[in-house]
Parts: structure tokens; sequence; C-alpha cells
């Protein structure tokens, strides 16, 4: 039970994530954001490592696989997913994201890493089908305008299908905090040479209260907690299973919205939500 609590709450996290990074991107460009991003939760994991007494310590055959993770959390996932929400809208991501249990499911049966049983595919394909409905409800708009921020989150969600899939193994071998904060670490350091300048020459006197507000969720609400909740479930089941959630995303995102930005909630936004939990349910018991 306490796994998919901690998925839930990781889901929750991951859902105001879209909505603020619409809103702090408008600010703070894609190249500079990331950079500070990645920054701050590097500070802060090396903070809690020195802290603790840690030191990181990978057999040889797997430091590959670490960097490989690395690269992909922050200067592909994070920079293109920040780099496409100045393009697009918080609802076309979150139904983006959402064909992450499909790409997780399939990318593990390629890899013999799990069983692609019918029960299982079923799960996965009634909750997308749920996201379609909530997502579409409040006009998913897939035009021309959105269509290079549409392309740049589809490479994104590509990128964290490989980061959980080829993670897991990582996890299971050194622990899901190591794992997480190594990629992170590294993944700054990797992205360092691309953000730096932009970083260093940004004019930091426009930025707002609510956008410091916003780099602090970021950088410490997804990229910290977030990041080490979604390893520590793939820890302890199988990265299908965890990989569903995501489904939730949109559903969350939508509730946020609705809060926060006085979006109504429809009759259609209960139904398909109703689905998506069913599809989660079904994938799980599976």
């Amino acid at each position: 039970m306490g796994v998919y609590l901690s998925l839930i709450f990781q889901q929750f996290i991951s859902s105001g994530t879209h909505i603020i990074a619409k809103v702090v991107v408008k600010d703070i460009e894609p190249m500079t954001l990331t950079m500070l991003r990645s920054a701050l939760a590097a500070v802060v994991l090396l903070a809690v490592i020195g802290l603790k007494g840690r030191r990181f310590s990978f057999a040889r055959e797997d430091r590959r696989t670490i960097i490989t993770l690395a690269i992909l959390a922050i200067p592909v996932n994070q920079f293109l997913f920040l780099t496409a929400m100045r393009y697009t809208t918080p609802a076309n991501a979150s139904l983006i994201y959402a064909a992450t249990p499909v790409l997780v499911l399939i990318l593990s049966a390629w890899r013999g890493e799990e069983v692609l049983t019918r029960g299982k595919l079923a799960g996965v394909i009634l909750a997308f089908a749920g996201i379609l409905l909530v997502v579409f409800e409040h006009g998913v708009d897939l035009s021309s305008p959105y269509t290079f921020g549409n392309i740049l989150l589809v490479i994104a969600v590509v990128a964290w299908t490989f980061y959980t899939v080829a993670g897991r193994p990582m996890i299971v071998k050194y622990g899901a905090f190591t794992t997480s904060a190594a990629t992170m670490i590294l993944g700054t350091l990797f992205y360092l040479p691309i953000g730096i300048y932009p970083a260093a020459v940004f004019p930091y006197s426009t930025v707002t209260l609510t956008d410091l507000g916003g780099l602090i969720y970021l950088g410490l609400g997804t990229s910290v907690f977030a990041y080490y909740l979604w390893y520590y479930a793939l820890a302890r089941i199988e990265a299908s299973r965890v990989a569903v959630f995501a489904n939730l995303q949109p559903v969350m995102t939508t509730v946020l919205a609705a809060v926060l930005l006085s979006f109504q909630i429809t009759p259609l936004f209960v139904i398909g939500g109703l689905i998506t939990l069913t599809g989660v349910v079904i994938t799980q018991l599976a």
C-alpha cells in the first residue's frame, strides 16, 4: 500500500508541473530555467549526501548506464519539456505524457523484463482512453501553432520511457536515492555547457516572486521528490505498473487547473477520471 500512496503523491507533484512550468517559462526562457532548476536540485542533493556521509560507488559495467540515465534526465527530458511548454499547452503535455505506460510496457516486454499479458495491455489502453476523454473535454489543440511543442514533448516522453525502464535495474542494485541523485547531479554537469551562458546573462531583475516559487517547485518538488518517489516505486513493482500511474496526471492537472485557474469540472471529466482509475486498477491486478 505504501508504494501506491507514494505514486499517487508523486503524480500529484508532477501534475502541478505542467501548469507551473507553463507560467514560469513565460518569464524565464527554457535554457536558463533548465539550468536553474537542475542546479537547485543538484545542490540540495549534494547537501543531503554530505550530511549523510554518503558517496557514490558504481560498478564499472554500470557506469555507462548511469551516464545515459543522467543525459536522459536533464539535457533531454527536462530541457525538451520546458522548451515545449513555451509552445504548447498543459493539456497537450498531460495527454502526450499519458502515452508513457504504453511505451514502457512495450519497451519492457522487448527487453524481456516483463510479460505483455492481455490484462496489462487492456488496463493501459482503458486508462489511456479515459485520459482522452478528460483532455479533449478541455480542448486539446493539435493544430500547427502547437506542432513544434508537441513534437518536443513526444521526444521527451520517449526519453522518460527509457529513463524508467533502463533505470530499474540500477535502482534494484544501488537503491532509489543513490540512482536518482546520481543521475540528477551528473545530468546537471552534462547540461552545464549548454545552460551556463544563458543563465549567466539572463536579466534576473525581471523574475517575480511567482517565478521564484515556481522554480523552487520545479527544482525541489519535481526534480528531487518526484524523481525519487518514481524510482522508489520502480524498486518495488514492475515498470509498467508504475508507469500506468502517469495516466492520473491529466486528471490531477485538470483538478489543479480548476482550483488555480477556475476551470470548470464537467460530467465528462468525471467519467473520464473514473475510466482512468479503472484502467490503473486493472493493470495493477493483471
